[in-house]
């Protein structure tokens, strides 16, 4: 769910909804993916058709946010690297404008389109701490691009025209060089720029003398280039220097700091692969009950709980951001013989219940079902076409807080509807609703009234409305939202409780990173997930936000390494605990037009390719399915998982992992490949006891063979 800091406004039964600043852009879907939904293959979604300077119109959402002082006024000097890069045999031109806007300064990118160009720019600005209110993107037939972007400084003043020549160096400077990792917007950290050429390091193969030794000369001249800068500051610091040529060099400091930890990060998967050979660590025992290991024989899960359901489920999340704006339901029912074909057995719906946010993500009265995604009665006729096709039905479950219907003392914090609680039932933690509950020591989500469960009466109503979605509605499984806000324990009673076929939660934690740049090893960040399992009592699966982090990182910066851990194991939850990892590529929050934390574009092809070949349980998002060239690739790697029965607990053993290229055979069946760099089972000498290898499917970066016995 989205748990952006809130605005300041006022609104019924919450304090505010997260602010997002809505923009026109208008470019060519092939450009943009990295900011928008697909919007090939969505004819659904409403998007403009108007024709302008022959570039595709159409609307997109998004909101660019910096949290640190501005330090735009810091000249940056161009480096001999920026300087012989794409910017100077294809120079942009950059202009400045405080007149044309009252609010802003219009900040306007024309020239040749270069790959990415879209994301470096947003990228470069988040950098420097200046905020994008909005933009307005053209591309026009001939290549090149117009870009105008409405700037602010973290005050919300415009940048003063002394500043223009600065800020256009520094831009250009930092458009083509970024060490720093793509975080979160969730957390209020902005897109870093993505790296604009492939470095070539560690060798050929990880693990190897050469390797190692091309790991140890680059993390050497990174150290070199930082402790060069740290000198230079102390002496500017010892000469009494201004403060702008202060801020300057901190800039600098910063990119050398975030680069020397990228080298380390390098260096560390070396001298992981060298210290341990492949191997496929066992599950966690802890969660598992009498009998474990032959109920999964069986098809059955790890524990008497539900969590990812057979083994063998394929899940869509059947909507994003936008679908509001339909009749969702009425347009989905539509499309489920495609989904059904395509061999998915899932598909995650959108919170059910009346809400003041029109995404459903703040509920307010939860047996109202008609809701801005259609009636309770279209919900109901599209579940059951969901059960004629084989397909089930997977509720989004908002239980962490409700809005309130009326205000009391002010206070937004007295219920209506079926469940007509009083301020009893919020928990104390934020005082801006009166809550005489419980103060409880989870993380409380600041928009509306948190629910007090540690009552059993809370539990109760919950639990009795869960059942009426089960046994009457006739939803199969739950998806639960923000499970941060409240007790592990408390998810399994209403497990237990409504017996779902599925159960699985959104347990969002940030990962791990120094200095802008994210650590090679994340066990401590999928740990916090597994624990979070283990309180469920092994009952839920979680989405396994450490492998999205790990997987666009290697992909959008080419360090294919990072997909191995120090073990020989994928390095996400699916590692650690496949058979509650449930795996994704985007979602609502982290693409869409919210764009938290999006997925390198380029990159979906090869990165479906992984997901799907790999253990845990595959979620694919809406807006991927549905655009027609990933369509095809998506299908096929379905087939290839279902022909070969590839589950949640599938054994994957890890063949080669550099920075262009990772490999790797499941199950003894079949081989993946993804990464720019050449591989083959055949040259790589993979030996399972098969008689060959067949091509089973390929695209941009991927390819994926059979083993024929």
């Amino acid at each position: 769910m989205n748990v952006s800091v809130p605005s300041t406004s006022a609104t019924s039964g919450l304090i505010s909804e997260p602010r997002r600043v809505a923009s026109a852009v208008f470019h060519q879907p092939t450009r943009c993916w990295g900011l928008c939904f697909l919007a090939n293959g969505c004819p659904r979604l409403q998007l403009g058709s108007t024709k302008q300077l022959g570039a595709v119109q159409h609307r997109h959402k998004s909101r660019i946010r910096v949290s640190q002082a501005g330090v735009w006024a810091a000249a940056a000097t161009v480096s001999a690297e920026a300087s012989s890069s794409n910017l100077s045999s294809q120079p942009l031109q950059i202009d400045f404008d405080n007149e044309g806007d009252p609010d802003v300064t219009l900040v306007s990118v024309s020239g040749p389109d270069q790959r990415d160009l879209l994301m470096q720019l947003t990228g470069a600005f988040n950098s420097m701490q200046l905020v994008v209110v909005a933009a307005s993107i053209i591309t026009t037939e001939d290549g090149r691009v117009r870009d105008v972007f409405k700037v602010t400084d973290q005050q919300q003043q415009k940048i003063p025209e002394k500043h223009w020549e600065s800020v256009k160096t520094q831009l250009l400077t930092l458009i083509s060089k970024s060490s720093r990792s793509s975080q979160p917007q969730i957390f209020g950290a902005a897109p870093a720029a993505p790296a604009q050429k492939q470095r070539q390091s560690a060798g050929q193969m990880q693990g190897s003398a050469s390797a190692l030794e091309t790991a140890a000369a680059e993390m050497g001249q990174a150290a070199a280039s930082l402790v060069a800068i740290e000198r230079q500051i102390g002496e500017l610091t010892e000469q009494g220097a201004e403060s702008s040529a202060l801020t300057e060099i901190e800039v600098k400091r910063a990119e050398a700091a975030a680069l020397l930890e990228r080298r380390m990060a390098a260096m560390e998967a070396v001298l992981a692969a060298r210290r341990s050979p492949p191997a496929q660590t066992p599950e966690p025992q802890a969660a598992r009950g009498p009998g474990a290991d032959l109920r999964f024989m069986a098809g059955g899960a790890t524990s008497s709980g539900p969590a990812a359901g057979s083994g063998f489920e394929m899940i869509l999340q059947g909507f994003n951001w936008e679908s509001y704006r339909n009749n969702w339901y009425k347009t989905l029912q539509e499309q489920i013989p495609v989904i059904a074909e395509a061999g998915f057995t899932a598909i995650w719906l959108p919170p059910p219940s009346d809400a003041v946010s029109a995404q459903g993500y703040l509920p307010r009265d939860y047996y109202n079902l008609d809701s801005k995604y259609g009636s309770e009665a279209e919900l109901r006729e599209l579940i059951s076409v969901m059960h004629e096709n084989g397909i089930k039905a997977i509720a989004d479950i908002v239980i962490n807080h409700r809005c309130a219907h009326f205000q009391e003392d002010g206070k937004w914090n007295k219920f209506g509807g079926r469940l007509a609680w009083d301020k009893s039932y919020i928990c104390n933690n934020n005082p801006s609703f009166g809550g005489t509950g419980s103060h409880k020591p989870q993380e409380d989500y600041v928009a509306a009234p948190n629910l007090d469960h540690s009552q059993e009466r809370v539990r109760k109503d919950i639990t009795a409305w869960m059942k009426w979605l089960r046994n009457n509605v006739g939803f199969d499984g739950w998806r639960f939202d923000f499970v941060k806000g409240y007790a592990g324990e408390a998810v399994r009673e209403y497990i237990n409780a409504t017996v779902p076929t599925m159960a699985f939660g959104e347990y969002w934690d940030t990962c791990e990173y120094t200095d802008g740049v994210l650590n090679y090893n994340q066990d401590t960040h999928r740990q916090r997930t597994v624990n979070w399992c283990d309180k469920t009592g092994g009952t839920a699966a979680a989405f396994d936000f450490t492998t999205k982090g790990i997987l666009q990182e290697a992909m959008g910066r080419g360090e294919y390494w990072r997909l191995v851990d120090g073990q020989g194991r994928p390095p996400g939850l699916m590692g650690m605990w496949p058979s509650r990892a449930v795996t994704f590529i985007e979602n609502h929050d982290t693409g869409s037009t919210l764009n938290h934390w999006p997925f390198p574009w380029n990159h979906l092809g090869e990165a479906h390719a992984y997901q799907l070949t790999h253990c845990g349980t595959p979620c694919v998002f809406y807006d991927h399915f549905m655009n027609a060239d990933l369509q095809k690739q998506i299908k096929a790697l379905l087939k290839i998982r279902k022909r070969h029965g590839i589950s949640n607990r599938s054994k994957v053993l890890v063949h080669k992992a550099t920075n262009d290229v990772y490999a790797a055979s499941v199950d003894k069946k079949i081989a993946v490949k993804v990464g720019p760099g050449n591989w083959s089972p055949q040259d790589g000498g993979v030996q399972i006891g098969q008689k060959d290898w067949t091509l089973a499917t390929s695209g941009p970066n991927f390819a994926v063979w059979d083993a024929v016995f």
